[in-house]
């Protein structure tokens, strides 16, 4: 069986990395976060919130460029 891993063996399709970065990060949050927004950087880190300009603000300042942005348990993502 072959991982799709693009958010950390170096392939930068953001689409993938995207995808790759939500089931690994994202998902994980739905049971008790659906409908909120978090940002998720290549490295992990993750902002969590309710209201989405918050959550891309502060992940602005916290991770600087280059999160995305999902909305918890909906297909909605954004790059930064």
């Amino acid at each position: 069986m072959t991982t799709n891993n693009n958010a950390t063996n170096g392939n930068h399709d953001p689409m993938a990395m995207g995808d790759d970065l939500y089931d690994k990060y994202g998902k994980p949050l739905e049971s008790e976060h659906w409908g909120e927004f978090v940002a998720i950087s290549p490295k992990g880190e993750t902002v969590l919130g309710t209201d989405m300009n918050e959550v891309f603000y502060r992940a602005g300042d916290e991770m600087g460029r280059g999160f995305f942005l999902f909305k918890v348990g909906e297909k909605a993502v954004g790059r930064a």
